[in-house]
């Protein structure tokens, strides 16, 4: 398989994937235009924050399955297009968050001292050093717009500053207002009028660019220093502009810009313009929010090992996926297996349309994360009916998008079992049950098939067979396959004695031919034979 990274990261990283055996090539800072012709050749693509992963270049890359952003937010990613196509998108969130904190703190320490305009004066022969007196943080309230991972560390430094700290997040609790010992503010107004400085920490969502702008500028104390160390067009630049030459904002700090540079090109050939760039009261770095060499290290190998386990066909904790908890999904896998093959049962035994698939979990998985087991079960019953890829990441648009509608309930109480997935298939004319269970925490069985209680291992090939119940039926079975010379390796009849019908579950060691599969359809007594898979 071939990748392809578009923007710096470490070699560690890349090197482990040359080492798994995939091709990786490296393109730092390609065109737009030449992406567009070769992005078709490739399976995985790798970016940070410049690459603009949209409709467009997705147009032009079908075999792409994977897109790995080195870093934190994803804005320059498309998702429900991702989405739509079952690409998978994995991103390292926790990778660089104290890089990034650390140099929006740089930011605040320079807004109050003037270090860039002294540094610059100094290199021209100005040691002036009273025109460049500043202020301390000491005592200065710090208004944090975001009390996320890099907010709260940004709090815990600026506390230890002896700053006084607020923030406004409506999305997080008020323990972690408590925990981080950072007074609340109900409004962002509130945060801005009482704010010496203001820096934002918050994702770029349509409720957060622009989030300081004209208005709220204008709200400000004089003299207000402002850091945007977080996404492009959090603050309105013209907005902030105008801030700096009035005097309004004494000072900004801005990691980011929108639209953003190209950060490879050599200066020689640098057609970038922005009016910030112009004012001594504005310091622009060139998005080092990442730039460390232990983030460089810390994205770079997080998501390779991402893109690899994706591509590899493992279960990753994707951004366009349920939300999994750090840890558990060693604890769900065989769950996620048995699921997969619950869902996988219907479309091989039975051809009506479903209308409504019901998915109950009971016993102990009625208080684990089952909406990606729901998933599971999902993807199970789509790839034998569709032409498309399917996985955990469009499993659930391609099911909304055939109108079948989709339940999972959770009950507690359970009596035989420790654990227990019943998956319910509805169409017009019946309603039919498989269920399975999870021994000793990795033992697969299926338990009712149908309607039918038994206590099955699923294993790759399987003839499902139903029938009259009456005598002679397991040796008739046994000879049609020993005749044909495929071994039994496990089976297991289930009678409904008030019916007068049985079905079996018969393992056998190779995938049986039609021509078998007619030849045990034509015994006396056999209703009808299915092969499953899984």
């Amino acid at each position: 398989m071939k990748i392809i990274v578009t923007e710096s990261i470490g070699s560690e990283g890349i090197q482990s994937l040359i080492d798994k055996g995939y091709q990786v090539d490296t393109r730092f800072g390609i065109e737009r235009e030449e992406l567009l012709k070769i992005i078709g050749e490739y399976d995985a693509l790798i970016v940070r924050s410049v690459t603009m992963v949209n409709e467009e270049l997705l147009e032009n890359a079908p075999n792409l399955k994977v897109v790995g952003r080195a870093g934190n937010g994803v804005d320059n990613i498309t998702l429900p297009a991702c989405t739509k196509r079952g690409i998978i998108v994995v991103n390292t969130p926790e990778s660089n968050i104290m890089a990034a904190a650390e140099l929006a703190v740089a930011h605040a320490f320079n807004a109050f001292r003037n270090l860039t305009k002294a540094v610059i004066a100094g290199k021209n022969g100005d040691f002036r050093r009273g025109t460049f007196i500043g202020n301390e943080l000491d005592e200065k309230t710090v208004g944090i717009i975001g009390l996320g991972r890099i907010g709260s560390i940004v709090a815990r430094k600026l506390k230890g500053c002896n700053m006084n700290v607020i923030a406004y997040d409506p999305y997080i609790t008020d323990e972690r207002f408590v925990n981080c010992g950072v007074r609340k503010c109900e409004t962002l107004e509130e945060l801005i009028k009482e704010s010496d400085l203001i820096t934002i920490h918050t994702p770029k969502t349509k409720e957060t660019i622009g989030i300081i702008g004209e208005k709220e500028i204008a709200l400000c104390k004089d003299g207000v220093r402002i850091v945007n160390a977080a996404r492009g067009g959090l603050v309105d630049e013209k907005a902030l502009y105008d801030g700096l030459v009035s005097g309004k904002v004494a000072f900004a700090g801005i990691d980011v810009l929108n639209p953003e540079p190209n950060y490879n090109k050599k200066p020689e050939d640098q057609d970038y313009e922005n009016p910030l760039l112009t004012l001594d009261n504005c310091a622009v770095t060139p998005h080092l929010g990442a730039s460390t060499t232990e983030a460089n290290y810390n994205v770079g190998t997080a998501v390779t090992k991402l893109v690899g386990e994706a591509l590899e066909g493992a279960v990753v904790p994707a951004v366009n996926m349920p939300p999994l908890k750090a840890g558990n999904m060693n604890e769900l896998r065989p769950y996620l297996d048995l699921a997969e093959m619950l869902g996988k049962i219907y479309c091989q035994v039975e051809d009506k349309p479903v209308e409504s698939i019901e998915i109950t979990y009971s016993g102990d998985l009625a208080d684990k994360e089952t909406e990606i087991i729901t998933l599971s079960a999902v993807k199970g019953f789509l790839e034998p009916m569709v032409d498309t890829r399917v996985n955990f990441v469009n499993a659930k648009q391609i099911m909304d998008s055939m109108g079948i509608e989709l339940t999972q309930n959770h009950n507690p109480a359970l009596e035989k079992y420790t654990n227990l997935i019943t998956v319910k298939f509805s169409s017009e004319e019946k309603t039919l049950s498989v269920s399975g269970t999870v021994f000793a925490k990795s033992e697969i069985r299926i338990v009712d098939f149908f309607g039918y209680k038994m206590d099955f291992e699923p294993t790759n090939n399987i003839i499902a067979i139903h029938n009259e119940d009456v005598p002679g039926m397991i040796g008739k079975i046994g000879s049609v396959l020993g005749s044909n010379g495929i071994n039994i390796s496990a089976m297991q009849w289930s009678s409904n004695k008030k019916a007068g019908r049985a079905e079996s579950f018969v393992s056998v060691d190779q995938k049986a031919s039609a021509e078998v599969l007619k030849q045990i359809s034509a015994l006396e007594g056999v209703l009808k034979v299915s092969q499953i898979s899984f």
